[in-house]
């Protein structure tokens, strides 16, 4: 008998892609709504810190309202893997991104009439920051629960630190090294597109373009045959 060939997950290309939307979700939120992170948290208590020591061009509001919408959004997630418990992962994947998608969206809808040179209306920051905010949370909480290595789709930090402890030059054997090097590049990627779409346009086209790569990504993963397998519990 001959044995089986294993089918290789199109998981690792969707959060290649997914990668790039956080590129151009960071460039939206820190060069459109005034240097706050809505995908990477780091950033978000750095610059609370900074804020907390009344340096001047950081509010505490906007790093508060960014940290609790991600923490609203993560929760979700969880309460949604969780359900989706021994169904198969298409499914899980689809309300995923679904949810992403529509949420991003949305705040492209809020972004209308938004002028983020001279940050007006003030309102429309927070609106854009706790729907993008809950939206990256959720997928964040999402791709924790797959478990891929070297794939966050957000934080680098561990990806760049791999690649340098892991090389041959430092007596490693250079695992999953594509993957991580596609990682950074795929988040370079999306930033640079976004920071041009943003500064050359505004913040919808990026936030159209952010949720439309999330749900089309996500439909061309559920037609492999490895979207069928069950998520476990």
């Amino acid at each position: 008998m001959t044995a089986a060939k294993t089918t290789p997950s199109p998981l690792p290309w969707l959060l290649l892609l997914l990668s790039v939307t956080t590129g151009l979700v960071d460039a939206i939120s820190v060069l459109g709504l005034g240097k706050v992170f809505t995908a990477n948290m780091t950033g978000n208590i750095v610059f609370l810190g900074f804020a907390a020591a009344g340096t001047p061009g950081f509010r505490v509001a906007p790093y508060l309202a960014a940290i609790a919408a991600f923490m609203i959004g993560a929760l979700a997630a969880g309460r949604v893997g969780k359900g989706h418990a021994g169904l198969p992962l298409r499914r899980w994947l689809l309300v995923a991104a679904l949810v992403e998608a529509v949420l991003l969206w949305i705040a492209a809808g809020v972004a209308v009439g938004f002028d983020f040179a001279i940050q007006s209306p003030d309102y429309k920051i927070f609106a854009i920051i706790a729907l993008t905010g809950v939206a990256m949370g959720f997928r964040n909480a999402t791709i924790r629960q797959l478990k891929v290595p070297d794939l966050t789709t957000t934080v680098l930090t561990l990806t760049v630190t791999g690649l340098a402890a892991d090389s041959s030059l430092a007596g490693g054997s250079n695992p999953n090294w594509g993957r991580r090097i596609g990682s950074v590049a795929a988040i370079f990627l999306g930033a640079a597109i976004g920071a041009f779409l943003v500064t050359h346009g505004g913040l919808v086209a990026p936030l159209l373009l952010a949720g439309m790569l999330v749900l089309a990504g996500t439909l061309a993963c559920m037609l492999h045959p490895a979207a069928g397998d069950m998520v476990a519990g």
